[in-house]
């Protein structure tokens, strides 16, 4: 695949990597009732077990990319896309993104799903990607085979895979963006 970017999308005022994950849950839920409150943002609309649903998908996508010899040094991961997702920069109220090229990253710190965690990991549909995580060689087969999804599905109407999702799972490349705001 050639050159590959890939792309984290976040709130200006929060800055990058600001992850819910690493909160507990009642903090995180706290975040998530906040934004309900604005109610004008993509993370308004998440389901009141969302953080609960969340951590256990964590937790298996991280089980998996050990399976598969991923070494994790997070418990939970940061997330990116394979290439740009102009549709998740939409989710945010003042919303920026990061590029950040895939070969600055050590494979072992690194899985992918086709498509969003949730879905995934979730959906039953006898799709041959879901229920599992990629390493960096898979995930370019999946793409070889199925394109990127953000380019034959850019509306969602063909189904819940808008976007390849990639988590990072230490933060060695992107610690330096955690805690900054608005990098533009």
């Amino acid at each position: 695949m050639g050159d590959c970017l890939l792309y984290h999308y976040y709130e200006a005022q929060r800055g990058p990597f600001d992850n819910l994950s690493r909160l507990s849950l009642a903090e995180a839920q706290r975040v998530l009732d906040e934004l309900k409150r604005n109610g004008h943002v993509f993370a308004s609309k998440r389901s009141a077990d969302y953080m609960a649903v969340r951590r256990e998908l964590e937790a298996k996508a991280r089980e998996l990319f050990i399976r598969k010899g991923g070494r994790p040094v997070n418990d939970y991961p940061h997330y990116m896309t394979v290439e740009a997702c102009s549709w998740i920069k939409s989710w945010y109220e003042n919303g920026r993104e990061l590029a950040l090229d895939i070969d600055e990253f050590d494979e072992s710190s690194i899985s992918f799903t086709y498509g969003d965690l949730f879905p995934t990991m979730r959906f039953k549909d006898g799709k041959s990607y879901r229920g599992n995580v990629y390493t960096k060689p898979e995930i370019f087969r999946l793409i070889q085979t199925f394109g990127l999804s953000q380019a034959w599905n850019a509306d969602g109407s063909k189904g819940p895979e808008r976007y390849i999702e990639v988590q990072i799972w230490d933060d060695a490349v992107v610690g330096k963006y955690i805690g900054q705001r608005d990098l533009h």
